[in-house]
């Protein structure tokens, strides 16, 4: 669910403030590096898996029953960190083109709950602070 505009503006407000008084922190929570940390893990998923379609053909041919097995396990366990690395992946709609503003992009889910939770906790110490 896309964010209102109200939202986004408060959210760039919040960037830009948190930029301003802390900018080596605000690198780091950056979500820049989660896509290409996933697409790396499964093209290294992939490669894997075909490691073990070698090892598993590999067996067969020489009749090693260890060895097939061993190359299965090794497709097995490539398939499940590519399967997980592909769901953790941001979805295409989620992100705009990166010549676009960082305030502008939507965030992942799991980024935007934390969002949520920081404006939560900036607002009550804005509304604590007028008071």
């Amino acid at each position: 669910m896309p964010l209102s505009e109200h939202e986004q503006r408060m959210l760039e407000q919040m960037e830009r403030a948190l930029y301003a008084e802390d900018p080596k922190f605000a690198t780091a929570l950056e979500g820049t590096g989660l896509r290409t940390y996933t697409r790396r893990r499964v093209y290294q998923a992939v490669a894997g898996f075909l490691v073990g379609i070698a090892l598993l053909m590999t067996g067969m041919v020489a009749k090693q029953i260890w060895m097939g097995v061993v190359g299965f396990l090794v497709m097995l366990g490539c398939a499940v960190l590519a399967v997980t690395g592909w769901r953790k992946a941001p979805k295409p709609g989620e992100q705009q083109a990166s010549g676009e503003a960082t305030a502008d992009r939507r965030q992942p889910r799991q980024r935007r709950s934390f969002m949520n939770r920081i404006e939560q906790r900036w607002q009550r110490r804005r509304d604590e602070q007028g008071q």
